[in-house]
C-alpha cells in the first residue's frame, strides 16, 4: 500500500484509455505485444477501418490482415493469431459475442481466455481488468522489472507466476492505478539500464537502490 500511496501522490489516479468491448480489447492487446502504444493503436484503427467487423477479419485472406496490421510489428505472427482466435470463438460459441464472460467468475473468464494460442497471462489480465471490470493484475516488462528491483517479487520468479503473486500483494481496488503508475515509473525513471534512482519516489523502499 505504501508503493501505491507514493505513486498516486506523484502521478495521481490514472485512467485507462476508453474501455473497449471485450473482443476489441482482446485484439488490441494482442497487437500491443512487443510494441508500443502508438503502433498498437495505429494497427488497431487500421484493422477496424479496413474490415468494418470482426466477422470480416475472421473470413478475410490472411495476407490482407497481415498487411493491414504491419505497423504493430510481428504482423506475420499476430495476424494468424487474431484470425485463429476469431475462428475458434465462432466454432465454440457460434458467434463472436463475448458478453457471456461478464457473467462468469473472474477465474473462469481467465481460464477461458487463456486457452487460445497467443493469449498469455498479461493479455488475459488486461481484458479482465479493463474491459470486464474483474480483478486481475497484468504484469508487463516494466512492472516485472520495477517490482523485482523494489523487492516485491522474488528475484527468480517468472513473469507468469508474478501475475498471481503480485495480485495477492496489492488490494484488488488498487490494481488499475498500480498497474498504470508502475508502468509510467518504469518508462520515465526505472529504465532497464541506468535507472534514475535518485529521482524515484520509491527509492527509500527499494532493495536495488539500497544495494547500489
Amino acid at each position: 500500500m505504501e508503493v501505491h500511496r507514493r505513486l498516486v501522490a506523484v502521478y495521481g489516479e490514472p485512467t485507462w484509455r476508453n474501455p473497449l468491448p471485450v473482443l476489441d480489447e482482446l485484439v488490441s492487446t494482442i497487437l500491443s505485444q512487443n510494441t508500443n502504444d502508438t503502433n498498437r493503436d495505429r494497427a488497431f484503427k487500421q484493422l477496424k477501418k479496413h474490415f468494418k467487423s470482426w466477422e470480416k477479419v475472421r473470413d478475410a485472406d490472411l495476407d490482407e490482415i497481415v498487411a493491414t496490421i504491419r505497423s504493430a510489428g510481428l504482423a506475420n505472427q499476430k495476424g494468424p493469431r487474431i484470425q485463429g482466435i476469431l475462428r475458434e470463438i465462432t466454432g465454440e460459441r457460434g458467434s463472436l459475442d463475448l458478453d457471456f464472460l461478464k457473467d462468469l467468475p473472474g477465474e473462469d473468464a481467465w481460464e477461458w481466455l487463456r486457452k487460445f494460442k497467443g493469449v498469455g497471462p498479461k493479455t488475459a489480465s488486461i481484458v479482465l481488468l479493463f474491459s470486464l471490470g474483474k480483478p486481475a493484475f497484468p504484469v508487463d516488462t516494466h512492472i516485472y522489472r520495477v517490482m523485482g528491483r523494489v523487492g516485491l517479487r522474488p528475484e527468480k520468479m517468472s513473469a507468469e507466476k508474478a501475475h498471481y503473486y503480485l495480485a495477492e500483494i496489492f488490494p484488488p481496488e488498487t490494481y488499475p492505478a498500480v498497474h498504470l503508475n508502475i508502468i509510467r515509473l518504469g518508462r520515465e525513471i526505472c529504465h532497464p539500464r541506468n535507472p534514475e534512482c535518485k529521482k524515484c519516489v520509491l527509492n527509500s523502499l527499494c532493495d536495488y537502490y539500497q544495494k547500489s
